[in-house]
């Protein structure tokens, strides 16, 4: 199989596409795309992406470019034949949360950074709004995952692996204490332990080496 050329950056949107393919033992190459320094904004990637984001991946095999994180999460379920739900039912959960992920997990925590991190005036309001609604989410999360085991049924598959980064991101960036959410706690560990999960998030930092 010819590697999957991976267009990604150091961003929790990034390490969904590279977890994925650590996890299902695709072949795949690195492109870096420094989004500090414009590189989104470049000729050569705006044709692969007009939407100037990452993560992008190219499979030549198939003569597909997919962008996106969650369509490139459940093509490379099918293309590897690993995370794909058994029954429709499954199927239908999986969507859910990977839209749930999409709607609410990463545009809040994603307005939570910038406005924490990023913007040069820290206005307290628009961080506490984001706060409010961090806590929110987190706990819908949280309920769901003192249901079962996993975001979309016993089994660890695309909905988690679309979803950790960014809880991960919260974690380890903007000061998100997990102490009030035990089975959001529980499970944000366990993912994190997985071998595939550490060696995504090192990506891009391995540079161009392709992967297998």
């Amino acid at each position: 199989m010819t590697p999957i050329q991976l267009h990604t950056y150091q961003t929790p949107n990034g390490h969904k596409a590279s977890i994925m393919l650590e996890e299902t033992g695709l072949p795949y190459q690195v492109h870096v795309v420094d989004i500090e320094h414009g590189d989104q904004h470049k000729p050569g990637f705006l044709a692969l992406n007009p939407n100037n984001k990452i993560p992008v991946i190219v499979d030549p095999d198939q003569n597909r470019t997919v962008v996106e994180s969650g369509a490139i999460l459940t093509y490379l379920a099918r293309r590897s034949g690993h995370f794909v739900p058994a029954s429709e039912e499954d199927r239908q959960v999986a969507l859910q949360w990977l839209l749930f992920q999409a709607a609410h997990v990463g545009p809040t925590l994603g307005q939570l950074w910038n406005y924490k991190v990023f913007a040069p005036d820290k206005i307290p309001y628009v961080i506490g709004r984001f706060e409010k609604e961090t806590a929110r989410v987190l706990n819908v999360l949280d309920g769901e995952l003192g249901k079962r085991g996993f975001l979309a049924g016993d089994s660890y598959g695309v909905a988690d692996i679309m979803t950790w980064p960014w809880i991960n991101a919260g974690v380890r960036h903007l000061g998100v204490d997990l102490g009030a959410y035990p089975h959001l706690g529980r499970w944000f560990e366990a993912i994190g332990a997985r071998p595939a999960v550490q060696r995504g998030l090192a990506v891009p930092a391995l540079g161009d080496a392709p992967h297998a």
